[in-house]
């Protein structure tokens, strides 16, 4: 008597639902990012204002600079330089000029005039008036012309 010899059984999965449970997380994961956000950085602590408010229309081209202090853990100064945090790292404003500058050829480089391009510049309460207007004339220096200045709004019962 001979064996026939029987063929593995081959299992195929569905990955319908896999898919399906994918999409349902990139789309929830869209929603709930906050996109203005990704250009903060959690060492400035911004100023609160009840005339703050959003652009009324979205901006095609900017440029975020976050200016602050070095703080510790529980949110006190360390350090009562500002300065002006980047890739790059913490540099003061004054060393932020070349930085202004490379982003001003980079944006010539992809043929976009600076003067298009908003500089938001997002300052610690604490940060000096002095400082920020220092960064606005280096960043006129480079060609920018545009610039918005971020606070947080303050609830108008405080």
């Amino acid at each position: 008597m001979r064996i026939k010899p029987s063929q593995p059984n081959v299992v195929d999965l569905d990955m319908t639902p896999m898919i399906d449970i994918v999409f349902q997380l990139i789309a929830f994961f869209m929603i709930v990012t906050n996109f203005e956000q990704t250009q903060a950085d959690e060492r400035v602590k911004l100023p609160a204002d009840e005339l703050a408010r959003p652009p009324i229309a979205p901006r095609e081209q900017e440029l975020y600079i976050n200016v602050g202090f070095l703080r510790d853990k529980e949110g006190n100064i360390t350090d009562p330089t500002p300065y002006v945090f980047s890739k790059e790292g913490a540099m003061t404003a004054q060393a932020y000029g070349a930085e202004l500058q490379m982003e001003a050829r980079v944006a010539q480089a992809k043929k976009i005039d600076p003067k298009t391009i908003t500089v938001v510049i997002r300052a610690d309460g604490d940060t000096p008036g002095g400082v920020v207007q220092e960064l606005i004339k280096l960043a006129q220096e480079h060609g920018f012309e545009k610039f918005s200045l971020k606070a947080k709004t303050k609830a108008l019962d405080q």
